[in-house]
C-alpha cells in the first residue's frame, strides 16, 4: 500500500471560519491541493505545497490526477466548496477508484466534511430544512430535464421543502424559469422561497419572496435558492424575517 493518502475535503461556504478544524490540518500536511481554479484559490500557498488548479468540467481528470499522486506517496487534498460529498468531489473520486487501476481501491482515502451550502442558507435565514427536505442539483449537464422535472413533482408532491443547488447559469438561463412554472403548478404561489446569494461571504444577500413572486433573475450559479413545504412559516421581526419549518407536520 502507498505511504500517500488522499483527503477530499469541503472548504465550506466561502467563509474560512467555517472550514473544519479536520480539513485545515489536512491541509497543512498536505504536498498538493488539486481542484477547481477559485476553490484551489482559496488555499494559501506556502513552502512544500503545490497548487494545481484545473476547470469545473474536468472532475475525472482530476481524480485520476489525485489517486496517481497518492499512488506514487503524496499527500494529496482534492478541495471541494462546501461538502464534497454534496454535488461534489467525492463521488468523481470514487467514480474513478471503481474505473481506474485496482491498486487505487487499497489506497488510504477519506472523505472530510464541511457545510455546505443548503445549510449555510438555512442557518443564515433560520431553520426552513427543519423538517423533511430534498436536495436537487438543477444542472443537466449530468442528467435530463426530464428527470429533474419528475422529482421537481414527485418533491412537490410529497410535500418536501426543496434545496436547490445550481439554479441557474449563463449556459441555461431558461432552465430556473422552467423549475419555477412546474413549483407555482404543483404548489400554488404561497409556498416562501429563499433565495441567498454567496452565502457568508462580503456579497452575501437574502432574500425571502412568495412562489408567485419568485422570477429567475433573482438566481444564478452563487445562489442557493430554498422553497418551503406547505408547513414553512415566517416571523416578522423589526430587522427583517425569519424563516423555519415546524418540526412536527399539521396534517388537518
Amino acid at each position: 500500500m502507498s505511504a500517500g493518502w488522499l483527503a477530499i475535503a469541503g472548504l465550506g461556504p466561502g467563509d474560512a471560519a467555517q472550514i473544519t478544524p479536520e480539513v485545515s490540518d489536512a491541509l497543512s500536511s498536505a504536498s498538493y491541493v488539486i481542484g477547481y481554479v477559485p476553490y484551489v484559490a482559496r488555499v494559501a500557498p506556502r513552502a512544500g505545497l503545490t497548487l494545481h488548479p484545473s476547470d469545473n468540467r474536468v472532475e475525472l481528470d482530476r481524480a485520476a490526477q489525485a489517486l496517481t499522486l497518492t499512488a506514487q506517496g503524496r499527500r494529496v487534498v482534492v478541495v471541494s466548496s462546501g461538502d464534497p460529498g454534496v454535488f461534489a468531489m467525492a463521488a468523481a473520486v470514487f467514480e474513478a477508484v471503481e474505473a481506474g487501476l485496482p491498486a487505487w481501491r487499497d489506497l488510504d482515502i477519506r472523505v472530510l466534511p464541511g457545510i455546505t451550502a443548503m445549510l449555510a442558507a438555512s442557518a443564515r435565514a433560520g431553520a426552513p430544512l427543519g423538517h423533511d427536505f430534498c436536495a436537487i442539483n438543477l444542472s443537466d449537464n449530468l442528467k435530463p430535464w426530464t428527470m429533474i422535472e419528475k422529482r421537481l413533482r414527485l418533491a412537490a408532491e410529497a410535500d418536501f421543502a426543496m434545496a436547490f443547488y445550481n439554479p441557474r447559469s449563463k449556459a441555461r438561463p431558461e432552465g430556473f424559469a422552467r423549475v419555477l412554472a412546474v413549483l407555482r403548478a404543483a404548489c400554488g404561489d404561497d409556498r416562501p422561497v429563499l433565495f441567498a446569494h454567496a452565502v457568508s461571504t462580503p456579497e452575501e444577500h437574502l432574500q425571502i419572496v412568495p412562489l408567485g413572486q419568485a422570477r429567475a433573475e433573482m438566481a444564478d450559479m452563487r445562489t442557493m435558492v430554498i422553497v418551503g413545504s406547505s408547513q414553512t412559516r415566517t416571523i416578522q421581526r423589526s430587522s427583517g424575517v425569519f424563516l423555519y419549518t415546524p418540526r412536527s407536520a399539521d396534517v388537518s
